[in-house]
């Protein structure tokens, strides 16, 4: 049995090229977390000292417990969740069956009509503040999650419509024929095999939206003050905030993002073709 030819040299060393761009790239991203969480953990005297240590010299909750006990944050975390889970919710409710009518129906200005979708995305946040508030104050949605929720959604429902939509060009449609000849539905062959194929996918969307909604600060400073969400009122609080509250604010941002794409993961392996040991 002939032993398989080793690669070529410039062939392995694209490959540790490839390997060490990745392995930077993820440093680039893990250090600002890893130097917060660091932080976020250490006493008020490690935080005020300098030069601050890369690794942590003593473990201490009295930062994290300051945080937490400051005026409204815990409040301010309960929204944050909400508001995302609202938008998560609707956006996929809404999106996904939207990414599905475009991805099986042909109809004159089709592209068109997804050029529109995604030119919503165009107007500032900032042009609409006054008409926002106006009509929230007059629907009763002003300083409320479901309000802020509501202007998430249509911020992150373009991108949705769209990313589903393609998810959705990649499922067969024999599956589904074969599913309505036994007796399904349309609707019926959209849950039970076009949307559990679509599942990674969808994950991926998941996360693109629960991202924006959990760090968008603008409109849900404009539309919230007693109610605000966590970003609002760090945006508001840090500027005149000791060094060990900005540290903790800024942990308290990472992790609940953290968890969720570790619950997501999952499939996001599966859309890629990994499996999960």
């Amino acid at each position: 049995m002939t032993a398989r030819p080793a690669p070529p040299l410039s062939r392995r060393l694209s490959r540790v090229l490839v390997y060490l761009a990745a392995i930077l790239v993820a440093l680039y991203i893990l250090a600002p977390i890893y130097l917060i969480a660091v932080m976020a953990f250490s006493p008020r005297a490690v935080v005020y000292g300098y030069p601050k240590p890369l690794l942590p010299t003593q473990i201490s909750l009295e930062t994290i417990s300051f945080f937490i006990n400051s005026y409204g944050i815990l409040d301010s975390v309960k929204n944050s969740v909400l508001v995302a889970v609202f938008t998560l919710v609707i956006s996929l409710a809404i999106g996904a069956p939207a990414g599905y009518a475009l991805a099986r129906y042909i109809f004159p200005g089709g592209d068109i009509y997804r050029i529109l979708i995604l030119s919503t995305r165009a107007f500032p946040v900032v042009i609409l503040s006054i008409p926002l508030i106006t009509t929230y104050i007059s629907w009763g949605l002003d300083d409320s999650a479901l309000g802020v929720a509501l202007l998430h959604t249509a911020m992150a429902l373009p991108t949705t419509i769209l990313v589903t939509s393609s998810i959705f060009v990649g499922v067969s449609k024999d599956l589904e024929e074969a599913a309505m000849t036994m007796g399904c539905t349309r609707a019926g062959a959209f849950r039970r095999v076009a949307l559990p194929l679509a599942l990674p996918g969808l994950a991926a969307s998941a996360i693109f939206t629960f991202m924006l909604s959990w760090n968008e600060v603008f409109a849900a400073a404009i539309l919230t003050l007693q109610n605000q969400t966590l970003p609002a009122r760090l945006i508001v609080q840090l500027n005149q905030s000791p060094i060990p509250f900005r540290f903790a604010g800024g942990f308290f941002i990472l992790v609940p993002a953290i968890v969720f794409m570790l619950f997501a993961r999952r499939y996001l392996f599966s859309l890629w073709g990994v499996k999960l040991r």
